[in-house]
């Protein structure tokens, strides 16, 4: 799977969304997430394959 996004702008603006969605997450499970790299990058590939 190739990731593209077609400015700085857009690659931020996707690190925000997932930013706030982390924080989500983090509320649920009630504990900072140690991985969160990971989790980052497999939302941000999730929302790409939507768009």
């Amino acid at each position: 799977m190739n990731l593209t996004y077609d400015s700085v702008a857009d690659l931020a603006e996707a690190l925000r969304r997932a930013e706030a969605a982390h924080g989500r997450h983090e509320e649920e499970i009630r504990h900072p997430d140690p991985d969160w790299p990971t989790w980052y990058a497999q939302y941000m590939a999730r929302v790409q394959q939507r768009a």
